[in-house]
């Protein structure tokens, strides 16, 4: 033990003295803000908001059209592709025994919420298809008897009507635009009959396409979204709209937190048409769409993969009126520019039918100025198809720990679904009998540490994996992350063990 002389006791009594007199010496500085904590700001929100969510009811007749029963036309929602894995949320959509003929009409439960004290409500389509009855129950338990002012199949909207006694609560649409990955959301349901239920979480994608159908826009939340919440609204911390739950990725049909919601900006034009006329009228041009890949623009003298390229024309159509040909690529639709080709759809079904608008092509080469005059995609005439997906290009590998190794890039991301919020190292291959395969690894798993350092590139893997080697040691502790769930495995330092 060191002791201090009688000097040294002096000057550290003189320090003490110095650092506790110093605050005193100035100014009493300002307290720092005081912040609500989330769980205030999301208990004031759900006391504001639940009110303006309502359960929606219905009595459907049998089967439904094609052989199929109700609870299968219902499954498909926006598309027989939601069917596998991309679930809508009622509570009750089964047939008992499967006995088409013998069956009782169907009770479905869903969601809404209300837009308009006057008894406007907002819901998905699947969740009052088919149905000979609608019957809304409001947050007090006051149920009301609904009709359809107008539905939209095609991108699962409905608008509902209820006459009350005395005006609603009604919720305010948000700009869904400006809702960015990461943002807190709140998502509101009325399942079941039992009143609210509310959940939290964040935006996890933006602008997902789910291939439900030509034009799809979803934000991604990982806010638990279960049976029952279809139609029910997404708000932002503002209280507004962003977004109408609609599906869930689920193998098992509970939520495993991928959920996805109607953006507000797509939203909220399509039910002020059926505000107005029961109907929603969409442009068309009658070009067939395909990806601009890299190889593609590499042929074609295009300085990048942008565009969308048409496939095939139909007859008769404003496309063949503005004699764009096969081949040629539009690269902007009435001044805005398209950086990749399933965001035309979009676009055309959001112009007025008879607008014209100019579009810049590449054809031959150069860029070419054309005017095509939009027409109305009439009722008996399917929407598009909606175009290819898009192969991202397979990004730069590294081999460390018996795997292929990437950045996370943007295609990364795209080719393996990745969240833009998480981070590390993405495997890309993983081989066949390999330790690591044995040890439940595959590609798309994210190495996010090696033991409690965090790792985002793979040349830091392969240095740690390296330097653990030299060192004599013969395993490595791996964090890897897989759908938000982390876990540790020992993987071998030797490559090919």
């Amino acid at each position: 033990m060191r002791f201090f002389g009688r000097q040294g006791i002096i000057r550290a009594a003189t320090l003490i003295l110095l650092l506790v007199a110093t605050p005193a010496s100035r100014a009493d500085p300002q307290p720092p803000p005081q912040r609500t904590p989330f769980s205030e700001v999301f208990a004031q929100l759900a006391a504001k908001l639940v009110g303006v969510v309502v359960n929606i009811s219905t009595t459907q007749a049998g089967p439904g059209p094609a052989g199929k029963s109700t609870a299968d036309a219902h499954a498909s929602g926006p598309s027989s592709q939601l069917n596998e894995v991309f679930r809508d949320f009622f509570s009750d959509r089964g047939v008992p025994g499967g006995q088409e003929s013998l069956a009782p009409p169907a009770a479905s439960l869903g969601s809404g919420f209300i837009i308009d004290p006057s008894g406007l409500i907002v819901t998905n389509n699947h969740v009052i298809a088919n149905a000979v009855q609608i019957t809304v129950t409001l947050s007090d338990n006051t149920a009301l008897t609904a009709h359809v002012v107008g539905r939209d199949p095609i991108s699962d909207l409905a608008l509902l009507k209820v006459d009350a006694k005395t005006p609603l609560p009604a919720a305010q649409w948000g700009d869904s635009t400006h809702a960015r990955v990461g943002d807190w959301i709140l998502a509101i349901g009325n399942p079941f009959g039992l009143g609210g239920t509310v959940t939290s979480g964040i935006i996890s994608a933006t602008a997902r396409d789910i291939h439900a159908g030509p034009y799809d826009n979803f934000l991604q939340t990982d806010a638990s979204i279960n049976r029952g919440n279809s139609g029910g609204p997404m708000f932002n911390l503002k209280g507004e709209v962003i977004g109408i739950n609609t599906a869930i990725f689920s193998p098992s049909g509970g939520s495993i937190g991928i959920g996805f919601a109607i953006p507000s900006a797509v939203a909220r034009p399509i039910i002020e048409q059926l505000k107005v006329s029961g109907k929603v009228e969409r442009g068309w041009i009658g070009a067939h769409i395909q990806p601009v890949t890299d190889d593609i623009a590499q042929a074609i003298g295009l300085d990048k993969s942008r565009g969308a390229m048409i496939a095939s024309i139909d007859p008769a159509s404003p496309a063949a009126e503005a004699k764009l040909q096969p081949g040629d690529v539009i690269l902007t639709y009435d001044g805005q520019a398209i950086d990749r080709s399933r965001e035309l759809p979009q676009l055309v079904a959001d112009t007025l039918p008879d607008k014209i608008v100019k579009l810049s092509i590449w054809r031959d080469g150069k860029t070419q100025s054309v005017d095509l005059k939009v027409a109305r995609l009439d009722a008996d005439r399917p929407p598009p198809p909606p175009p290819e997906p898009e192969k991202p290009k397979p990004p730069p590998t590294i081999d460390a720990l018996g795997m292929k190794l990437a950045r996370l890039t943007a295609d990364s991301r795209k080719q393996f679904s990745v969240s833009d919020a998480a981070t590390g190292v993405v495997v890309t291959e993983v081989p066949a009998n390999s330790t690591a395969a044995t040890r439940g690894l595959r590609p798309g798993d994210l190495i996010i540490a090696i033991g409690s350092a965090a790792v985002t590139t793979p040349e830091e893997v392969q240095q740690k994996a390296l330097l653990a080697k030299k060192s004599g040691r013969k395993d490595l502790l791996v964090r890897i992350e897989r759908d938000g769930i982390t876990r540790f495995v020992a993987l071998p330092t030797e490559v090919g063990s």
